[in-house]
């Protein structure tokens, strides 16, 4: 018999899986967080949960909030349930289930002054987001645009805002006129250097309407750098079919993620901080190492997967790291362009590290996507990929496998798998990367123009050269011979 996820049911859903060791009635809001996707509830929010059942920090409860359709949809089935997520964490040999209850509220999404209300509370301490790299209204060169409809609609309109940056912005606003200290602004996405990348949003939104407070902005509030890590694949229906034939809960939209996770952030912060150290954050001075690791040997290789396994009409990723070419393409890449340019990370072998993501890569209870990878391309290649390639360059190494990635995605929005089948594109500039990519089947350089995506490696002569070379090869000879190619060491010209 099943059990509807809720406070009143909690248990029996003691008896197939683990329930919080705390009164979720003895909570108090402490961090307001904007974007309660899979990510968050995997990641931030078990680490509060694991420390919420250590007994201590209750007061820094979440509250959810965000801007998008997609946060209404979220809050309707989460409040559904009092707020609770059940986390299904998976690998090889085993997989369990645990109910979090960090959560105490989402805020109704499009209330701005609800929200702005909230932010003002000066119980809140810390506002957090996952709002996804597209989301922070960023260049190729991570230089924020305030000239966006969106960001320049909020500065003509800075006491109704409808982006997360102009709430903030208003919120920090309401603390200073009444006195209160201002919060932590938090990101957790998958950003270089994320932190500084939210204060260039922050204050370049505040700018728009008022330049001093942008200013005051910049003196008074702490953005800390953070990397992240757990894969965390969408939830679909069977996910929630699972749950609930193999431990008897129905749960409107669980999570199912990885065992592994990992947190280090920089210790700055406004107005205090949970004891996050207690739950397995580990606090830094300085983040960068940690991050340039992550985001470029895990999150680039998501990348440099995604596109030939797509070609190859490979959807699941742990099949395509059982396809030995694209585990070989993948294991070359890192040994020779992509771990020789990440700096030294303390205490941390980088060959270790890139072992442990094959191995998470090939868990196939996890059931991560290929689409999933392949998604918002052209805000995830300038953050994941085209850095390693510019470092590169800039010290004057070839760049073959990554000048293939690329033209494995250019060839990927030509709109055809090798075999012919349709190619479903999920990426905000799916129209002009497609017409472009069309356009380079006989004009490579067709490809290169977009400067917000490729910026100064388009400018490199020898990256120019490879990328035509490589997707006039993956043209004629296809994906599997290609990789076969490169992997030889035939495929430079």
């Amino acid at each position: 018999m099943t059990c509807k996820l809720s406070l009143a049911t909690l248990s029996d859903v003691a008896k197939t899986a683990a329930i919080p060791g705390y009164d979720r009635a003895s909570l108090k809001a402490g961090i307001v967080h904007f974007g309660v996707g899979n990510f968050h509830r995997a990641h931030q929010a078990v680490y509060l949960d694991d420390l919420f059942n250590a007994g201590t920090d209750h007061d820094w409860a979440i509250v959810g909030a965000g801007v998008l359709p997609s946060d209404a949809a979220m809050r309707e089935k989460l409040a559904a349930q009092d707020f609770l997520t059940t986390v299904v964490e998976q690998d090889n040999n085993k997989t369990a289930a645990r109910v979090t209850a960090p959560m105490i509220d989402i805020l109704p999404v499009g209330d701005a002054a609800a929200i702005i209300a909230r932010l003002a509370d000066p119980e809140i301490r810390i506002v957090s987001m996952t709002i996804t790299e597209g989301g922070y209204f960023i260049d190729a060169s991570g230089t924020f645009n305030p000239a966006h409809p969106a960001i320049a609609a909020d500065g003509e309109n800075p006491n109704a805002p409808k982006t997360v940056f102009g709430l903030i912005v208003a919120g920090l606003k309401a603390r200073k006129d009444k006195g209160i200290r201002p919060f932590t602004v938090m990101s957790c996405d998958n950003i270089p250097h994320n932190g500084i990348v939210t204060a260039n949003a922050v204050v370049g939104t505040a700018a728009l309407s008022d330049p001093a407070f942008a200013d005051w902005i910049r003196a008074n509030v702490a953005f800390p750098n953070a990397m992240v890590d757990r894969i965390t694949p969408a939830t679909s229906q069977r996910e929630v079919d699972f749950l609930r034939d193999n431990f008897q809960i129905e749960d409107s939209w669980p999570v199912y993620c990885e065992e592994f996770k990992q947190w280090v952030l920089e210790d700055k912060f406004t107005a205090g901080r949970p004891a996050l150290e207690k739950a397995g954050v580990t606090f830094v001075a300085d983040v960068t190492p940690y991050e340039h690791m992550k985001i470029r040997i895990l999150n680039g290789g998501h990348a440099a997967i995604a596109y030939p396994a797509a070609l190859m009409d490979i959807h699941f990723v742990h099949d395509s790291m059982e396809d030995p070419l694209i585990r070989a393409f993948l294991a070359k890449l890192e040994k020779d362009e992509i771990i020789p340019i990440v700096p030294p990370v303390p205490n941390t072998s980088l060959t270790d590290y890139f072992a442990l993501i094959e191995h998470r890569l090939l868990n196939p209870k996890i059931a991560d996507t290929i689409p999933r990878l392949a998604q918002d391309g052209s805000n995830r290649q300038p953050k994941f990929i085209l850095p390693s390639t510019l470092d590169n360059l800039r010290q004057g190494r070839d760049v073959v496998g990554l000048a293939l990635v690329s033209a494995l995605w250019c060839r990927y929005f030509a709109g055809k798998t090798d075999s012919g089948k349709d190619i479903v594109f999920n990426d905000a500039s799916a129209e002009r990367l497609h017409a472009a990519a069309l356009k380079a089947k006989d004009d490579p350089s067709a490809f290169l123009v977009f400067d917000d995506i490729f910026g100064e490696v388009a400018k490199s002569e020898l990256f120019r050269k490879r990328f035509a070379h490589a997707l006039k090869t993956l043209w004629e000879k296809g994906t599997r011979e290609t990789l076969q190619l490169y992997l030889d060491g035939k495929l430079a010209v």
